[in-house]
């Protein structure tokens, strides 16, 4: 049995929803966790997922802003939300799988994005953003977490140097400040550990990107990317990893597409 995995903020579900059936259809991936779906739970497209191939949903919206969801082939239970740094965002919704070889747990996670200025004396963004970090830090080192977790969403931190366009010329920006590139290394290395099932497949020494921004006239010709969607698991899930990729021509998909692009990790 193969399984795939793919992570996706979509900037509005219900405004994408063309694009993300069209993903669905093409690419067959047996769980998709969405970011920034910007939708209360009654308003999510919960019929068209449905309709698709993915009924079993765990849905945490928010009126206009954030909010995350699980779409899945196979049944969700143990549906939960977490609130961090005590402010009531929809940013993490969480559902155990089992496909018949075991259960998974899988946590959808929409990280802050932290503001333009990356001083948390002056931002309460950034700020928000590294208490937000920490506090994860802090959870996953509990025994929870030793074995049997798959994370996966926007962290809105391109770690590596390969991560980003131009590592010199984003130092100072947020998404790419040391501050921020080694509280997730502390993240990924730190507790239980984390394996990047991404960076697994896919050398450091390749240029990887899956956001590219709407201020480029043509982003493809211009290529500013950093990579700030991610998907984790913990080793024994990592070990069943066969492939990932990054589908970049998503950018493209249509004349109004989201500025991140799907992240795909397959599994035997």
């Amino acid at each position: 049995m193969s399984v795939s995995v793919a992570t996706w903020n979509i900037n509005s579900v219900r405004l994408r929803l063309p694009i993300v059936l069209d993903f669905l259809r093409q690419y067959q991936p047996d769980v998709l966790m969405l970011q920034e779906i910007k939708c209360t739970n009654d308003q999510f497209p919960a019929n068209a997922f449905t309709e698709a191939g993915y009924p079993y949903q765990a849905v945490h919206g928010q009126k206009g802003y954030h909010g995350v969801a699980i779409v899945s082939k196979f049944p969700l239970t143990d549906i939960s939300s977490k609130v961090f740094c005590e402010i009531p965002d929809s940013r993490h919704v969480s559902a155990l799988l089992d496909f018949g070889q075991g259960a998974v747990k899988f946590h959808n996670f929409y990280i802050p994005a932290g503001g333009d200025e990356p001083d948390p004396a002056i931002n309460p963004k950034f700020k928000h953003k590294l208490g937000f970090l920490d506090e994860l830090k802090h959870w996953f080192a509990t025994p929870d977490f030793e074995r049997g977790h798959l994370i996966a969403g926007d962290f809105n931190i391109a770690p590596h140097e390969n991560d980003v366009w131009s590592h010199k010329q984003l130092l100072k920006v947020v998404s790419h400040t040391p501050v921020e590139t080694e509280a997730l290394t502390a993240l990924l290395e730190g507790g239980h550990g984390w394996v990047d099932l991404v960076r697994k497949h896919i050398p450091y020494d390749q240029k990887l990107y899956s956001w590219w921004s709407y201020r480029a006239r043509d982003w493809n010709a211009a290529d500013k990317g950093r990579r700030l969607d991610h998907i984790w698991a913990t080793a024994d899930i990592a070990a069943h990893t066969t492939g990932a990729e990054i589908l970049r021509p998503a950018r493209g998909w249509s004349d109004k597409p989201s500025d991140h692009v799907p992240v795909i990790t397959r599994f035997a």
